[in-house]
């Protein structure tokens, strides 16, 4: 049954950068387990994990490098989602995109003929970066920006993007969008669960939507497939519909495929808590985000809104009964 929103959620705050009063929130978050009967995860039958990529301000908040349009509304879905399925999800498993300044997709790693570096939204093509129009900065690099685009072109990933300098780490735009942090902090302390950070990005050569792996080459995150398959449900959301969340989803499959459709039919996909990269007139990335979907919907995937109380998802209330 859904919960009543607690009395410190202001949805008109959503877009604000702001301290989380920890303190406070952590007796509120103890007094409410107790007053809705609300019991440590541990003792969960159904264990439902939230997977949450991405929900940072670099993304989420406007202003910032790479602001997805509609990630607000996103975010004031996805916190009272939490808040109004508090005891019915079990762990919430934020992921943190984190980059320095001097990455592959950042202007000043490459530069063309005459020494100049990109602008943002620049798309690099394997062609490009052979023929030099393109080439990496740092001379010493040149051979692995050439095996890096190639493989993109080889794994039908996408080309590689000239990105506005973002999600550094350290900065204000690296956090997670102060609401959705409260809201993760205040079902930590409920429920006595606390969130599994993942971090991802670090590796200057390669791109790295998904949390569970870099676009070409590196190691697969093994530790967190397994903790998500652990899980009776999976439910996603976050940003980019189009980047992140899309290739994560895709990635979760892939490292499934013996049983894929036993995986696919556990996980569920919060479509009102996630939108696709668009900067006009440069980018617009909403077909794709809705190409992959619909794929991930014919896989086995269950599309749902936030709106929705978990218990009357398609296969959740079957398994609770079980």
């Amino acid at each position: 049954m859904a919960l009543p929103l607690p009395a410190h959620w202001d949805p008109d705050r959503i877009e604000e950068i702001r301290r989380v009063p920890y303190e406070a929130r952590a007796t509120e978050a103890t007094a409410w387990a107790g007053a809705h009967d609300i019991g440590p995860a541990r003792e969960d039958v159904q264990r439902v994990a939230l997977l949450l990529v991405d929900c940072q301000n670099t993304f989420c908040t406007p202003g910032f490098e790479l602001f997805v349009p509609g990630a607000p509304d996103d975010s004031r879905r996805l916190c009272e989602f939490v808040y109004r399925n508090l005891g019915a999800i079990t762990q919430i498993v934020p992921t943190l995109d984190t980059h320095r300044a001097l990455q592959v997709f950042h202007a000043a790693w490459l530069v063309d003929a005459k020494g100049r570096h990109p602008e943002p939204y620049t798309v690099v093509s394997t062609y490009e970066v052979e023929a030099g129009i393109w080439r990496a900065a740092d001379p010493e690099e040149q051979g692995n920006l050439e095996r890096y685009v190639r493989g993109l072109a080889e794994r039908g990933r996408y080309r590689l993007t000239v990105w506005p300098y973002h999600a550094m780490l350290g900065g204000i735009g690296h956090a997670l969008v102060s609401a959705v942090e409260e809201a993760v902090f205040f079902h930590s302390i409920a429920r006595n669960s606390p969130a599994a950070f993942q971090v991802k990005g670090a590796n200057p050569r390669v791109e790295h939507y998904s949390v569970l792996g870099p676009e070409v080459g590196g190691a697969r995150n093994d530790e967190l497939i397994d903790l998500l398959g652990s899980f009776d449900a999976v439910v996603i959301a976050g940003q980019a519909k189009s980047h992140c969340v899309a290739w994560t989803i895709a990635d979760l499959l892939s490292s499934y495929l013996r049983d894929e459709r036993r995986l696919a039919e556990k996980v569920y996909l919060l479509e009102d808590c996630t939108s696709p990269v668009v900067v006009p007139p440069a980018v617009d990335y909403t077909e794709e985000a809705d190409a992959a979907f619909e794929r991930f919907a014919t896989a086995g995937m269950h599309v749902v809104r936030s709106s929705d109380p978990i218990e009357d998802w398609p296969g959740v209330a079957a398994s609770a009964r079980a």
